[in-house]
C-alpha cells in the first residue's frame, strides 16, 4: 500500500488566493475560506459535497449532518450582525487517493457592535474527489481556551433572537 502524500510548512490560506483549479487541494481550501470570509452561501454550498453523509463538528452548534443542518449554521452566522473572518495556518495536507485532509490551526477575528476579539481554533477539514474536483465531506473545529470558547459562544448567542449555539459548559478550572 502506497503512503499518502504529505505537505507541511505551507503558506496560510486566507480565501483570497487563486481558485482556478479545484482539482488542487489548496484551491479547494481557498474556496472554503473565500466563501466563509465573504459570507457567500452559494460558494459554500459548492465547496461541500452534496451527500447526506457529510458532517461538521464545531463550537457553533455541535455535530451537524447533511447539508441542510450545516447550511443552517452558516446561514445564521452569515446573516447575523457580527462578522467572523479566519485563515488557515500552521497546517499540513495529507493526500491519499480520492481523499485529502488538512490539519492545522485557524486564526481570526470576531467583530460586532459590542465586541471585537481574536479567535484561535484547531481544525481538520476532509475532502473527497467528486466529479473531478475536491468537495468537503467533514469539518472538525475546536477552541483550546475555555474562556475564549465561552466568550465566543456567549457573544454570538447574545446577538441572536433565536440562539442556536450550544453553550459551553461552566469553567471547572482556570
Amino acid at each position: 500500500m502506497a503512503s499518502p502524500a504529505f505537505s507541511s510548512a505551507l503558506d496560510p490560506i486566507t480565501g483570497y488566493e487563486d481558485l482556478r483549479d479545484l482539482t488542487h487541494p489548496r484551491h479547494a481550501l481557498t474556496q472554503f475560506y473565500r466563501a466563509f470570509n465573504t459570507r457567500d452561501l452559494v460558494l459554500m454550498r459548492q465547496n461541500w459535497s452534496p451527500s447526506d453523509e457529510i458532517s461538521m463538528n464545531n463550537p457553533l452548534g455541535g455535530i451537524k449532518r447533511g447539508w441542510p443542518e450545516i447550511r443552517r449554521v452558516y446561514e445564521r452566522l452569515f446573516s447575523g450582525p457580527a462578522s467572523t473572518s479566519v485563515e488557515l495556518y500552521n497546517y499540513s495536507l495529507h493526500i491519499s487517493g480520492e481523499i485529502f485532509y488538512a490539519v492545522g490551526r485557524e486564526r481570526g477575528r470576531f467583530e460586532s457592535s459590542t465586541a471585537v476579539f481574536d479567535l484561535a481554533f484547531r481544525t481538520t477539514r476532509v475532502f473527497r474527489l467528486l466529479d473531478h474536483r475536491w468537495r468537503q465531506v467533514h469539518h472538525h473545529g475546536s477552541i483550546d481556551d475555555p474562556a475564549l470558547l465561552d466568550r465566543y459562544q456567549s457573544t454570538l448567542n447574545s446577538l441572536s433572537s433565536d440562539p442556536f449555539l450550544i453553550p459551553s459548559p461552566p469553567l471547572l478550572y482556570s
